[in-house]
C-alpha cells in the first residue's frame, strides 16, 4: 500500500509541479499527518532531472510548510483550547496531543517552534500551543520558517544528489523513504525517552 501511495505522490508532484509541492507541504504542516519525506525527496529528484528548478522546489516547500503552520496557529486562536480539547479528536487532534504539545511549548519556549519543526510528529502540531499562547506572529513565522527551511532543504538535496544515480532512485526510492521514516521514528522515540528521563530526575 505504501508503494502505491508513494507512486501517487511522485506522479502528483510531477503533474501539478510547484503547486503540488505547496499543497502537500501545507497538508504535512497542518493537522493532517502527511510525511514530507515522500514529497520533497521526489521533488529533489525531479529537480535533478531538470523538470523542476531546485530553488523553486525549496521555496514552494517552505511556503507550503509555513502556510500549514499558520493555518494551525490561527485555527487554535479562533477555536480556543476548550473546543480543541473536546472536538479535536474528530480532526486527528487528540487531547493527548494537545497536552503534549503544550508541555513541549512551555518547556522550550518560543524556540520550540523552531526545534519542533525538526522532530517527527511534533512538527505537525507545535503550531497549536503557539496559537493558544498567542505567540507574536512575526517571531512565530521566523522560527517556523527557519526550522521548516532546514528540513525542506535537507530532503530536497537528498533527492537531488541521489538523482546522480537515476537507476538507484527508480529501484530503491520506496526503500529509501521507508528507511528515512524508520530513522525518524527512532529519533522521535529517543527524544521522548530523553525528555521522560529528564522529567524523572527533577
Amino acid at each position: 500500500m505504501l508503494t502505491s501511495i508513494i507512486d501517487f505522490i511522485v506522479q502528483t508532484v510531477s503533474s501539478l509541479g510547484y503547486l503540488g509541492i505547496f499543497i502537500m507541504m501545507f497538508l504535512e504542516s497542518s493537522f493532517f499527518p502527511f510525511p514530507s519525506e515522500v514529497v520533497m525527496i521526489p521533488a529533489g529528484y525531479l529537480a535533478y532531472k531538470g523538470e523542476m528548478n531546485i530553488y523553486l522546489v525549496v521555496l514552494f516547500g517552505l511556503l507550503g510548510s509555513l502556510s500549514g503552520a499558520l493555518f494551525n496557529y490561527y485555527f487554535a486562536i479562533k477555536l480556543g483550547r476548550v473546543f480543541l480539547m473536546k472536538y479535536g479528536k474528530y480532526i486527528l487532534i487528540s487531547e493527548e496531543i494537545i497536552l503534549k504539545m503544550e508541555e513541549f511549548f512551555q518547556k522550550h519556549g518560543h524556540i520550540s517552534t523552531f526545534s519542533g519543526r525538526l522532530i517527527p510528529v511534533v512538527r505537525q502540531y507545535i503550531s497549536l500551543p503557539a496559537g493558544l499562547a498567542r505567540m507574536n506572529i512575526l517571531i512565530f513565522s521566523f522560527y517556523t520558517s527557519l526550522g521548516a527551511g532546514i528540513w525542506v532543504i535537507i530532503l530536497t538535496l537528498l533527492g537531488y544528489f541521489l538523482g546522480d544515480n537515476e537507476g538507484l532512485i527508480k529501484e530503491y526510492l520506496h526503500y529509501i523513504i521507508i528507511i528515512i521514516l524508520i530513522l525518524l521514528a527512532i529519533l522521535a522515540f529517543w527524544y521522548y525517552k530523553k525528555t521522560a528521563k529528564q522529567k524523572l530526575n527533577k
